[in-house]
C-alpha cells in the first residue's frame, strides 16, 4: 500500500476528506520524527513503537576485498511490532 492509497483508505474509514486525512497522516509522522530525534519514545499501545537506539563504533569487514573497516557510532530508530498487529498478521 503506498501513502497515496493508506490516506485514501483513512479517509473511507474515518469519514472525513482525503485532505483531513492526509494531513493528520502527515502530523502524526512529523510527531514521530521530532520526538524520534529527540530521544523520545512514541508508543502506540498495541500497534508498534519507535525509539531511538545508539550504535557503538564497531570494526567492519568489506565483503569484496576482505579490507577491515572502521564503522563509526551512529543513531538509528528501532520499530517495534505491538501484539494487536502482531495478532490481526496471523489471522
Amino acid at each position: 500500500m503506498k501513502k497515496r492509497e493508506l490516506v485514501n483508505a483513512m479517509a473511507l474509514r474515518a469519514g472525513v476528506s482525503q485532505a483531513d486525512a492526509e494531513r493528520c497522516l502527515g502530523a502524526f509522522l512529523d510527531t514521530v520524527c521530532l520526538e524520534v530525534s529527540s530521544g523520545n519514545e512514541v508508543n502506540v499501545t498495541g500497534y508498534m513503537k519507535f525509539s531511538p537506539v545508539d550504535r557503538a563504533a564497531r570494526t567492519g569487514r568489506n565483503p569484496r576485498t576482505g579490507e577491515t573497516i572502521a564503522v563509526p557510532a551512529s543513531r538509528a530508530v528501532k520499530i517495534q511490532v505491538g501484539a494487536k498487529l502482531k495478532e490481526a498478521v496471523k489471522g
